[in-house]
């Protein structure tokens, strides 16, 4: 009887062994704020941002915590309707030193402010008091990282889109040749002397020395004249005081000059002003200016910032600007009333 063939063995040699290449490990895309670096890289080149601005910029910045937790503010407060006085705020917002030194660089700078209220129509007192308020006259505009505080801010993303739009402004004044140190300011990303955001910045830096360069960082004349650039963009009239004092009698009725105006800006701002009437019509309800007073057909807002009983002060179209700078009824009266100190009225 015939044997089988024995079965063949498998040629276990290893140029034999068939094998099949393992599919090569991708790394894999970086997440959290690293990943996020990326997304602001691609918005800034889309939005002209020079290439090697990006690449030089945008990986090294760092996430800022600080300024994150800075931005949201101490938690768990509840807001009500009560509405704290003025007056604290302004014995430590209009103090003496500010003053003094406001009074101090007013008469130093008398010839340029003249000059720029003659350029831009701001009071240039006012000017002045917004200098002293935002930076205590230069002596401080912030210690943090613009870059990282407004790549921090987008990151966190309750306002992404507003410093998103900062961080890109930051990257586009590195384009025109501001220095990367200068690039420091608040946890909010504000900058310079006059505190701008970049976007701002960009827009509306103003040559007040007559250099050809507007410098925001190192130059009063210049952050001086920014101010009064802005103020004009806002819509400052010229020769119009930013409001007045006023007595109010004991016999107005608050309930007939309330105003119904709902502004989708600054709501809580806004609705402790009343309608508008003008000088005239106010003195026919018998209040009277404490020192200074509005021509007869000027309109003007009442707001009563410490209460009924209290000294309280017809606004003009004027401190609506101020408070565009500052949307804080409390930043714009202690504005008004530093600048009138300051030009001694």
């Amino acid at each position: 009887m015939q044997q089988a063939a024995p079965a063949s063995r498998p040629d276990l040699r290893p140029s034999a062994v068939q094998t099949t290449a393992a599919p090569a490990v991708q790394p894999a895309a970086p997440t959290g704020f690293e990943g996020y670096k990326r997304v602001l890289a691609a918005r800034a080149l889309r939005e002209g941002v020079r290439p090697q601005t990006v690449q030089n910029y945008v990986y090294s910045t760092r996430l800022n915590q600080r300024a994150i937790d800075l931005d949201k503010g101490p938690q768990n407060i509840s807001y009500s309707n009560t509405i704290s006085p003025f007056a604290p705020y302004r014995r430590e917002h209009v103090t003496p030193s500010l003053i003094a030194r406001g009074q101090d660089r007013y008469s130093r700078y008398y010839q340029h402010l003249t000059a720029m209220q003659a350029r831009y129509g701001v009071d240039p007192a006012v000017m002045m008091a917004i200098y002293g308020h935002e930076t205590s006259y230069g002596s401080f505009t912030g210690g943090f990282d613009l870059l990282d505080v407004l790549a921090s801010l987008a990151y966190d993303g309750r306002r992404r889109e507003l410093f998103e739009s900062e961080f890109v402004g930051a990257l586009k004044l590195l384009d025109i040749g501001v220095g990367r140190g200068r690039l420091k300011g608040s946890y909010a990303g504000a900058t310079g002397y006059p505190q701008f955001m970049p976007t701002v910045a960009l827009r509306l830096r103003a040559d007040g020395d007559g250099d050809g360069y507007a410098d925001l960082w190192n130059n009063e004349e210049d952050g001086l004249a920014s101010i009064g650039n802005y103020l004009r963009d806002a819509g400052w009239k010229p020769n119009v005081p930013w409001g007045v004092a006023v007595q109010v009698p004991a016999t107005l009725n608050r309930a007939a000059i309330r105003s119904t105006l709902r502004p989708q800006r600054c709501p809580r701002v806004y609705q402790r002003h009343s309608r508008w009437l003008t000088m005239r019509e106010w003195r026919g309800l018998g209040l009277l200016p404490v020192r200074a007073t509005l021509p007869d057909n000027e309109l003007a807002t009442l707001i009563e910032p410490d209460g009924p009983g209290q000294t309280a002060y017809l606004l003009t179209t004027n401190y609506r600007a101020i408070l565009d700078y500052n949307c804080s009824n409390f930043y714009a009266l202690s504005v008004g009333l530093l600048a009138d100190a300051i030009a001694r009225r």
